[in-house]
C-alpha cells in the first residue's frame, strides 16, 4: 500500500515537471516573438495575394479599367452587374459577388485537376480579376454601352505573352444574359465574327417583336432577344449552337425557324441520355469546327437542384459534374472569350449551391482558354 502512494506522488510530480518545462517553453516562444525585429517577423507583401479582397479563386486584382497603360495580363475576370432586362426573377446584378464567394476556396497552390492533371493558376498564364464594370441601373442602353466599353479598354492592352492571344481574353461574369451581347459586340471589334456555344435552357433568339419590341424598341433588348439582335448586327457566324435546351417554346414552328436562321443548331437537355457526354462533345466539336468560339454559360442551363439561383430555372437539366465534363471536353476549339451568366444569389440555400457551381464552370473555361493559344487575324 506505502508503495503504491511513493508511486503516486512521484507520478503527480512528473506530471507538475512537465507542466512547468511546457509553461516556460510558451513563456519563451512569447518573449521570442516580441523581441523579434520586424525584418525578420512574417510579412503580408505578397502582391500575388488580394488581402481583404474577395476576387475569384483569390487571384491578384487589378484595376484593369484606368488610365494604367503599365498594366498586362492575358485573361481577366471581369463582373458585369446587371439584371434589369431580365423577363424573370430579378438579382443576376449580385451575380459577380456570388460567383466570387462561391470560388473562395480555390486557390493557386491547390488547384491541380484531379481529372486533367493541370493547375490554371501555375501555367505561367496572368489570370487577374478587374472587378465589376460600373453599370448604371437606370437606363439599359447606358449600362450595356458602359460593359462594351469595359471590354474595348481591356481589349486594347497588350497580354503579357502574345504566344497566348494577341490581346487579353475576358471571362464575363453576369449578370443576365443581356450582358453577353455587349461581350459579343467588343470581342467583334478584335476578332471578327464568332462561332457561339450557347449553353442555355432557353434559345434567347427570339425575335423582340414576340419579346419585349412588342412593348417598346427599349423592351426589345433584354435576355431572350441578344442572339437574334447579335445574328442581326452580324456579329456571329451561321454555325453556332445551342447546349441543353429545354425550356418551353411560344411559338414552336416560328421560333425554331427564326433560330435556325440566327445560325443555330441545337443539342436538347435530353439529348444527353441517347448520346451520352462524349457525343455531345462530338456535336459541339463538329459543329463549330475550327472558328474562333465564344461560350456562354446560362447557370440555369444546370437542374435547379444544382443551380436554384437563377432567374428563369427550368426542370430537367444537366448535373454539374456533366456541365462540367462537357467543358473540359471541348479543350482544342479556339476560345476568345466566355461568361457564366444568369446567377441570382438570393434564391440560393445556405450553402451557395449555385455560387460554388458558377465558380467552378469558370474554372473549366479558364482550362480552356489555357491550353489552347489563339493567334490574331
Amino acid at each position: 500500500m506505502q508503495d503504491t502512494v511513493h508511486s503516486l506522488v512521484w507520478l503527480a510530480i512528473g506530471f507538475a515537471l512537465v507542466n512547468v518545462a511546457h509553461s516556460l517553453e510558451a513563456q519563451n516562444n512569447f518573449r521570442y516573438l516580441a523581441q523579434t525585429p520586424l525584418s525578420t517577423a512574417p510579412t503580408f507583401d505578397n502582391e500575388d495575394t488580394p488581402w481583404g479582397l474577395t476576387t475569384y479563386a483569390n487571384i491578384p486584382y487589378l484595376p484593369c479599367l484606368s488610365k494604367r497603360d503599365s498594366l498586362k495580363y492575358d485573361i481577366a475576370v471581369l463582373g458585369a452587374p446587371f439584371d434589369t432586362a431580365t423577363t424573370g426573377r430579378p438579382g443576376a446584378r449580385f451575380g459577380p459577388g456570388a460567383i466570387r464567394s462561391g470560388s473562395s476556396r480555390i486557390y493557386a497552390d491547390a488547384a491541380w485537376s484531379l481529372y486533367t492533371g493541370e493547375n490554371v493558376f501555375k501555367s505561367n498564364v496572368k489570370i487577374v480579376d478587374c472587378g465589376d464594370v460600373p453599370m448604371t441601373r437606370l437606363d439599359n442602353t447606358v449600362a450595356l454601352k458602359q460593359l462594351e466599353t469595359g471590354h474595348d479598354i481591356i481589349n486594347a492592352r497588350s497580354p503579357v505573352s502574345r504566344d497566348l492571344s494577341p490581346v487579353p481574353r475576358i471571362i464575363n461574369l453576369g449578370g443576365d444574359h443581356t450582358t453577353t451581347l455587349s461581350a459579343l459586340r467588343a470581342a467583334y471589334k478584335k476578332w471578327g465574327k464568332l462561332s457561339v456555344i450557347h449553353f442555355d435552357a432557353h434559345i434567347d433568339t427570339w425575335n423582340p417583336k414576340v419579346l419585349g419590341g412588342d412593348v417598346s424598341d427599349y423592351g426589345a433588348v433584354n435576355h431572350g432577344t441578344f442572339l437574334h439582335i447579335a445574328h442581326e448586327e452580324g456579329l456571329i457566324t451561321n454555325s453556332s449552337i445551342h447546349a441543353g435546351i429545354r425550356a418551353p417554346l411560344a411559338h414552336p414552328v416560328k421560333d425554331m425557324k427564326n433560330d435556325r436562321r440566327c445560325g443555330f443548331d441545337f443539342v436538347t437537355s435530353r439529348d444527353l441520355d441517347r448520346f451520352g457526354i462524349s457525343g455531345i462533345i462530338e456535336r459541339l466539336k463538329s459543329r463549330v469546327g475550327d472558328a474562333k468560339i465564344y461560350i456562354s454559360v446560362d447557370i440555369d442551363v444546370l437542374d435547379p437542384a444544382y443551380a436554384p439561383a437563377t432567374g428563369t430555372a427550368e426542370p430537367g437539366g444537366w448535373t454539374s459534374r456533366e456541365l462540367l465534363t462537357i467543358l473540359d471536353g471541348l479543350v482544342g476549339l479556339k476560345v476568345v472569350g466566355a461568361d457564366v451568366v444568369e446567377v441570382a444569389p438570393a434564391y440560393d440555400g445556405a450553402g451557395e449551391t449555385t455560387g460554388v457551381a458558377a465558380a467552378e464552370v469558370v474554372h473549366s473555361l479558364l482550362y480552356l482558354m489555357v491550353k489552347t493559344p489563339v493567334a490574331g487575324e
